[in-house]
């Protein structure tokens, strides 16, 4: 285990005590996105795939996705710590390519875009139907984080009142500065402007701005979903044909924030995605001013690459330039039971020493987007 994971995990425990000392709970829940490569006469059985997530240990199942050769992971909801829930990410995405192989998948993709991954054209005002045009598709992959908040009673906090709609703009104001920790790298970029520059608006849906409302990028869900679906449906009655006759709705349970910015790739880090959803619902707990992050109004622009261009800052420095991170950090930390000395983590940078905890992580997530040295 790396310092960046070490200290990551530790940031995770100190967020978590915080939060329970203020007599909440925060759920955090993510669906990610991939594809495969396989022969033509190989099917995969997800049951299969999913037992093997449940002996891991992992709270998660893979389902068929809407494209083919696509599938996601989903989050179950068992009751897990975002600790927890971060762990299971991680491990997702290092055991997954391993149990598709077993099923025969010659390569699983877990990338921003997977590149002529299907092919065909949606018949003009059709949402399932296609037309005859077999242009490629180039498919979007995503990470999506679910976060909900209950009281000590587990009440949902998202149900009734206002706190929904203030956790929902803590995000939209920090999530500019913070595209880094969910879009790590270059071909994240792509993914956004995949419906103007390949004119995919019809097939593709995936959000491409920061922007609020029922479906947008970072959206509050009730009782109605993304496609204008009750939510939280649990089934009481099936037929013989096992079709459901009796159903209740429990969308109490279910109300939740749904960011949906994040790119799917190797190199999402959970940990810190983790550490950003909690920031945000310690914000909206606490009511902070949000200082020193980019407050963006609905439809703000995203960056459109890691690196500075044409006079625009692009996601490192806006990262790097941040202060709400770090600073939102060191302000809960003080409050918890955190110890660095315990870590034991080697300062391997120049003036390691005098960064606090938050400016610690953030200077090693940087890290890893330096250029490699010249030896010359």
């Amino acid at each position: 285990m790396n310092n960046l994971h070490r200290l990551a995990e530790a940031i995770i425990l100190s967020l978590q005590e915080y939060i329970n000392q203020r007599r909440f709970r925060a759920l955090i829940h993510f669906e990610l996105e991939g594809c495969f490569q396989k022969p033509v006469n190989k099917t995969l059985d997800y049951s299969q795939v999913n037992k093997k997530l449940l002996t891991l240990g992992i709270d998660g199942e893979v389902v068929a996705e809407y494209w083919s050769n696509q599938w996601e992971y989903i989050s179950l909801f068992n009751g897990q710590s975002p600790l927890k829930e971060a762990r299971n990410l991680h491990r997702a995405i290092y055991y997954l390519p391993k149990l598709f192989a077993e099923q025969g998948v010659t390569r699983t993709l877990i990338k921003p875009v997977v590149w002529a991954g299907d092919h065909g054209k949606l018949a003009t005002g059709c949402e399932n139907i296609f037309s005859g045009d077999n242009r490629a598709v180039h498919i979007p992959n995503a990470v999506q984080i679910n976060v909900s908040v209950q009281d000590l009673a587990g009440n949902n906090l998202l149900v009734s009142g206002n706190f929904a709609e203030r956790l929902q703009q803590h995000f939209l104001n920090t999530s500019l500065a913070c595209s880094l920790i969910y879009l790590p790298e270059e071909e994240a970029f792509e993914r956004l402007a995949l419906k103007s520059k390949y004119g995919l608006a019809e097939e593709l849906c995936s959000p491409v701005d920061l922007s609020g409302g029922h479906q947008g990028s970072i959206a509050l869900y009730r009782d109605i979903g993304k496609h204008n679906q009750k939510m939280g449906v649990e089934p009481l009655l099936y037929d013989d044909k096992n079709n459901v006759i009796a159903s209740q709705n429990n969308w109490h349970k279910t109300a939740r924030i749904e960011h949906r910015l994040g790119a799917s790739s190797e190199h999402y880090n959970p940990y810190l995605n983790v550490i950003f959803a909690l920031l945000n619902v310690i914000d909206a707990i606490d009511e902070t001013t949000i200082s020193g992050a980019q407050a963006q109004n609905e439809n703000g622009q995203l960056p459109s690459s890691l690196y500075d261009m044409d006079n625009t800052l692009g996601a490192i420095s806006l990262f790097a330039n941040s202060e709400w991170f770090s600073r939102s950090i060191d302000q809960v930390i003080c409050k918890t039971s955190f110890n660095i000395e315990d870590l034991n983590l080697n300062l391997n940078f120049n003036n390691a020493s005098e960064l606090t905890v938050g400016q610690l992580l953030q200077q090693y997530y940087l890290t890893l987007f330096q250029p490699p040295s010249i030896v010359t």
